[in-house]
This record gives structure tokens, sequence and C-alpha cells, in this order.
């Protein structure tokens, strides 16, 4: 079967017709350019981008996770660690993702590294430790203040590890002992006055109670005895006690 040029002609006509029909998901948008000029963003949905007129960069506007590598920092108190982060961002606005930047991807990430180093240089080893939420809040805030001129949000931004040298590592465990060893004393101490504080209530109550006391004595006895002891102790009475002084003396 002979196909005339007119034939030819139309067919690729109609073909280059249905391929300027683009379909975008819910999370793209199309950003189309005409003979190098921004028309703006397409989509979702159905697009028709002009063949040999257009072109068209798509985009995903869903939110993104980047890993930060691991940074070398030398911390204000000369403490040489290693600290890597995740960063969360999404684009809010397509065409000054791709008209301001070359590559939004890249150059955030580059950001975020530069800023990790930055903010965990200029902190004491502890601060970075016991406050990882204040860092982390500051570290979005500078890093979305660099990211707002292209069109791009950061969302969050957390620090995930923290690699501390063996030897930092060592001390940190000494001072947890330490800390450790101090609240058991301070608890213990503790213990100890409130039971003085009880034996002292303790004796003012049968203070005027002789028979109390002799009770108290035999209660004594009977646990002691219940236990496998060779040696029994026992004390002898306070008033028998005086009252042999008291003879004693006498004569």
């Amino acid at each position: 079967m002979f196909i005339g040029p007119a034939s030819a002609a139309l067919v690729v006509i109609l073909v280059l017709v249905i391929s300027g029909v683009k379909i975008l998901p819910e999370y793209e948008r199309a950003v189309v350019f005409r003979l190098g000029r921004l028309t703006g963003a397409r989509g979702p949905g159905i697009v028709y981008v002009i063949p040999l007129l257009e072109q068209m960069v798509r985009l995903d506007l869903r939110t993104i996770t980047l890993d930060v590598p691991s940074q070398d920092v030398i911390t204000r108190d000369n403490v040489s660690i290693k600290v890597n982060a995740v960063l969360y961002f999404r684009v809010l606005d397509p065409n000054r993702a791709v008209v301001e930047v070359q590559n939004y991807l890249y150059a955030t990430s580059q950001i975020a590294q530069t800023t990790l180093r930055s903010v965990c240089g200029q902190a004491h080893l502890d601060e970075l430790l016991a406050e990882r939420e204040k860092f982390n809040a500051r570290l979005q805030d500078i890093i979305d203040t660099h990211t707002a001129p292209w069109g791009v949000k950061v969302v969050s931004v957390e620090v995930k590890h923290i690699d501390l040298p063996v030897e930092m590592q060592r001390s940190i465990a000494r001072q947890a002992e330490a800390e450790r060893l101090r609240r058991a004393k301070v608890i213990n101490a503790e213990g100890e006055y409130q039971a003085a504080v009880r034996l002292c209530e303790a004796a003012v109550i049968m203070e005027p109670q002789p028979m109390a006391i002799q009770l108290r004595l035999l209660q004594a006895l009977a646990q002691v005895g219940t236990e496998k002891n060779h040696t029994l102790i026992v004390p002898v009475p306070t008033d028998l006690m005086r009252a042999l002084l008291h003879r004693a003396s006498a004569s």
C-alpha cells in the first residue's frame, strides 16, 4: 500500500499533536517554557504542551526526605565530633524552584551541610546533647531562610546522631556514674535522717511508759530468736541497772 506525501505529513502532524498531551498526577506540576520564556505551572491532570514551541519540566510537590551526611565539627569547647541529620522539605512554588536555582535538591543539601557545621560549631558539647530540640528548630529557621527565595519550604530538621570520640565517651560514662553515686548517697543520707527523726519521736513517746520499752525489748528478742544465731545477746533492762548502781553508790 502506497502512502502519499500528504498522508505522511498528516500522520507526522497527528503524532506531534498527540505527543503534546501530558498527564500529571495530583502531586506533580509542569513548569512550561514557550520559546525560552516562562509561561507558568500547569497541572495536575491533562496538560497540553505545544510541540517544538514549549518545553516542560516536571516537579514533585511531595515532602522530600534528604539525609544530610556526617559532618566533622569542632564544638565551642574544642571537642571533635561527627554530626548527621535528616531534612524534610517540599516545593511550594514550582516556578521559582526551576528559575531561581539550577538544582534545588543539590542546593538544599549543600545549605543543610554548611548550616549544620556552623550551628554545631558555635555550641558546647553538653548543649548539643541536652538541648537537641532547640538546635533542630534553629537549623530549620536558618535553612528555611536560605531556601525561601527558591520556593522551597523546610518542614523539619532532625539531628540523628552525634558521634563522640572514644575518650569523650569514657569521660561521659565516668561522669554519669559519679552522678548516680552522688544521688545514691544523697538518698541514703535522707533515709538515715528520716529514720533518726522517727526514732527520736518514738523515744519521746515511750519515755513516760517504761513498760512500752520492755515490750519493745521483748519483741526484739523474739525476732532475734527466730534466726539461726549461735550467740544470743540479752540486754539488761535499764531500770535494773539504775537500781544496782544506786545500791552500789549507797554502800
